[in-house]
């Protein structure tokens, strides 16, 4: 008979074992982890050094049931701590494990445009004030299992975490500095 609370004890162990860790990551050649962002991927605007391209971004290790996935970039010092989005996509195709260089810098079918602080729904580059000491930008993706198409167009970043939030299942981030 002690034997079955044991079988039972280790079944309800089981039961309550939380999952596997996701393997999801996000990375780049642009820069490394909390390097520096490269002067082409800043603001084009305001002599803020760049020509607002996106940096290239690699969606790794996503998990199998993935149906779609969504980027964001905010920085975390920008107006006094409120932060500062820079930009929102989502709807992007689960077979997307690459976005190229440029790949938010201009509307296109491979994503949602959400709506950033710029007021664009495409991505705007870093440009933070002048004697600033430099900024984190932090770039996460998340892997959802929501299909394309699902979530109405130009979300903002708090809109667009709202929607997500019970159908995330995975997420990965990389910070990028960058000061003028």
């Amino acid at each position: 008979m002690w034997w079955r609370l044991g079988v039972f004890a280790v079944i309800a162990a089981l039961a309550v074992a939380p999952a596997a860790a996701s393997t999801f990551a996000l990375e780049t050649s642009a820069f490394l982890n909390d390097g520096l962002l490269p002067p082409i991927d800043a603001a084009s605007a305001d002599t803020c050094g760049g020509r607002n391209i996106s940096p290239p971004l690699l969606l790794i290790g996503a998990p199998a049931n993935v149906r779609s996935f969504a980027v964001v970039v905010f920085d975390t010092d920008a107006g006094a701590g409120r932060g500062f989005v820079h930009w929102v996509a989502y709807g992007i195709v689960p077979t997307t494990t690459t976005l190229r260089t440029g790949f938010g810098s201009q509307a296109s079918p491979a994503f949602t445009g959400g709506t950033n602080d710029a007021g664009t729904r495409i991505y705007f580059g870093p440009c933070p004030p002048p004697r600033d000491p430099p900024h984190h930008y932090v770039f996460t993706a998340y892997a959802l299992d929501l299909d394309p198409g699902r979530l109405q167009p130009g979300l903002t970043r708090a809109a667009l975490l709202r929607a997500i939030a019970s159908h995330t299942l995975a997420q990965a981030a990389i910070t990028a500095r960058y000061g003028r």
